[in-house]
């Protein structure tokens, strides 16, 4: 166990008081080192989760392992490699992962729910509004959200992270207070604390804090890894969640005081939930080419896009889609939302609005839909 600074910061207070919280379970602390489901490590973290429910805490758990639960009872020697069979371990590892969960908690008398998911449902409006209700619904009813990647249906997915991105996505769905990621990992070091020499970093509070880490892929047994988790980590952040990245094995203390671990700071201010699904969550359709001015209007002064400022559209969208903005260098500096269909943005490029017919005199994409990458 790797223990934070005797005197917390005003980030580890905040988690600790946090209301609503988001726990991301990673595959290794549901598993024996030879990678077979461990339903008794599953019990000692509902323990954990539990105590902090009781002292008032909403949590929800983004859960991985479906896979590696799914291992055992298929009669395979090790985590597969090709995606048919990967996709039915997890048709049978999700099955037991939720009713493993749903037998530990039963001990304490609460009921769970599974929600699955995949990345085109945080992409898509509508999926994403969708998946917000239920997980909110959930929470009225007393009941504990399970969220897993649906990996039974998912292609590129299964290689999202080992959940580490979706905890992150869940989090701001949820509009949770800190997000809590547990896995074999006990902290941020700037190297491979297995090789020696690593410095643990205690806390993140700006960029410098990263200068000289290196950070790894995931083990055998998940895909995640350091790489997975920091990213994660920074893009909570980024929307204004306190993120705690500890051991699964100091369960207990990442979740009632917070004082073991890394912490990363939040932004000061809250990215509401549309911007942030424009920003992180949102899939791209196209692309529009902005011209120095534009791009000056758009990132410096946080100004609406307007066609007279575009060179060159890319792509097949529909008004109400999300583009990416680029620049003459073709480096993406913002996405919006686009009020225009491709075809009917690409005939009035270039043109000033007063030379458009009254009907198109709109901003290609308004300031309240723009943000900056």
């Amino acid at each position: 166990m790797t223990s934070a600074d005797s005197s917390p910061s005003v980030h580890r207070n905040a988690i600790r008081a946090a209301r609503s919280v988001v726990v991301k379970i990673g595959t290794t602390a549901l598993t024996t080192p030879s990678g077979v489901f461990d339903a008794g490590r599953l019990a000692v973290l509902v323990e954990a989760i539990e105590g902090r429910m009781k002292a008032g805490s909403d949590v929800v758990i983004v859960s991985s392992g479906a896979i590696a639960a799914g291992i055992e009872p298929l009669g395979l020697s090790k985590r597969p490699t090709d995606l048919a069979t990967k996709q039915a371990a997890a048709s049978v590892g999700q099955v037991a992962l939720v009713n493993a969960w749903s037998s530990a908690f039963a001990v304490y008398s609460r009921t769970v729910g599974q929600v699955l998911l995949t990345a085109q449902d945080i992409a898509m409006r509508v999926q994403h509004n969708n998946a917000q209700r239920t997980l909110d619904r959930l929470r009225v009813l007393h009941a504990v959200a399970i969220v897993n990647e649906n990996d039974t249906v998912a292609t590129n997915e299964i290689r999202f992270g080992d959940n580490d991105r979706l905890s992150a996505l869940v989090a701001q769905l949820v509009g949770a207070d800190a997000l809590i990621l547990l896995s074999d990992i006990d902290g941020l070091y700037d190297s491979d604390p297995r090789k020696g020499n690593a410095r643990f970093i205690p806390e993140v509070a700006a960029q410098g804090d990263l200068d000289g880490v290196v950070a790894g892929g995931g083990s055998h047994l998940g895909t995640g890894g350091m790489a997975s988790k920091l990213s994660s980590a920074l893009l909570a952040a980024d929307a204004g969640v306190p993120v705690l990245l500890a051991a699964a094995s100091d369960a207990g203390a990442a979740l009632s005081d917070a004082s073991v671990g890394t912490v990363f700071a939040p932004r000061p201010e809250r990215m509401s939930a549309r911007r942030f699904w424009v920003r992180h969550a949102a899939e791209s359709h196209g692309a529009l080419t902005l011209d120095d001015g534009a791009v000056r209007a758009v990132v410096k002064q946080r100004r609406s896009l307007l066609p007279a400022g575009i060179t060159e559209v890319t792509g097949h969208f529909h008004g109400g889609d999300v583009v990416d903005l680029r620049g003459l260098d073709g480096q993406t500096v913002a996405r919006g939302v686009v009020a225009y269909e491709a075809s009917e943005l690409a005939a009035i490029i270039g043109r000033s609005t007063p030379d458009l017919p009254a009907e198109l005199r709109r901003p290609a994409v308004h300031a309240d839909d723009l943000v900056a990458t």
